[in-house]
Order: C-alpha cells, then structure tokens, then sequence
C-alpha cells in the first residue's frame, strides 16, 4: 500500500466527519482544484483506505435501544474452534461487531436490542446454540458517553 500523504489524510478527515462533502468543498477546504481530489479520492478507494461508504443510523428511532455487551469464552481454544466462532457469528444479524480479544475473555460482543425478551431470545436461541461457546456475561449500556466512527490520525 502507498504510504498516506498530508492531502490524502486531510481527504480522509474530511469525509470521516462528513461521507455527504462534495469534491467540490474538499477541494475549497484543501486549498485543490476538483480534478486531484477525484484522482486521489478513487486511489484511496481502490488502495483500501476508503472502505466503503455507510449511512449511521439512530439506533432509536430504527428500534434498537438497548445496547448489550456480551463477552464470550469458549471451552477449546484451537484454531480451528476460533474460526468457526468468528464464521458462525458472523452469519447473526444481530451482532454489529465482534472482536477476537486477548486476555479473560475470547470474544467481545456488541448487540443493539429493542429490549431484554429480544436480547433474551437471541442469547437462548442463537448464540448458545453455536459449539463451543462456554461461558457468557452481559452487559447493558446505561449511557452512552462517547460514540465515533472516526479513527484519530
């Protein structure tokens, strides 16, 4: 990958804080013409950088209030049983993230519910279904302090 410069950055903070900013604002912003910040945009895009471009919904008002955090160990911890966890519970709608962690705990769960039965529901018919999973702990937020798609660079 080629390595990031100070205009592709400052491209890459802009649409952090706004996916919608035209080519023709970045360029403003950037002190550019339109057609360097198409060409770099698309290269960011094609290198990897850009991910993909996504819409951040209100989890309320789509009818998800509740946040849970379940934390999941798993009984074995051979590769194989690691991988089958991350394809199995990566097939659950429900779970928006999932991460591989070290330490206690083998997996760290992040669950949006409209309430506990659905939470219920999930853990009693989805997730303890999956081979291996040994022991779960939930958490639910009470408040959320800070929420960001944004990576700090």
């Amino acid at each position: 990958m080629q390595k990031l410069d100070e205009l592709d950055l400052g491209l890459l903070r802009l649409l952090q804080k706004d996916s919608k900013i035209t080519i023709k604002e970045m360029a403003k912003e950037l002190h550019l013409s339109i057609s360097p910040v198409h060409e770099r945009i698309k290269r960011l895009e094609r290198s990897g950088a850009i991910k993909k471009y996504v819409a951040l919904l209100d989890k309320r008002t789509v009818g998800k209030p509740i946040t849970a955090i379940c934390l999941v160990s798993l009984r074995f911890h051979h590769e194989g049983f690691i991988d089958k966890f991350g394809t199995q519970i990566s097939q659950l709608k429900e779970v928006q993230e999932c991460y591989h962690m070290a330490g206690k705990v083998d997996f760290f769960l992040k669950i949006n519910v409209s309430g506990l039965d659905e939470y219920h529901e999930f853990i009693r018919l989805k997730l303890s279904k999956i081979d291996n999973v040994g022991v779960l702990e939930s958490y639910f937020v009470l408040k959320e302090i800070a929420n960001t798609t944004e990576i700090y660079f």
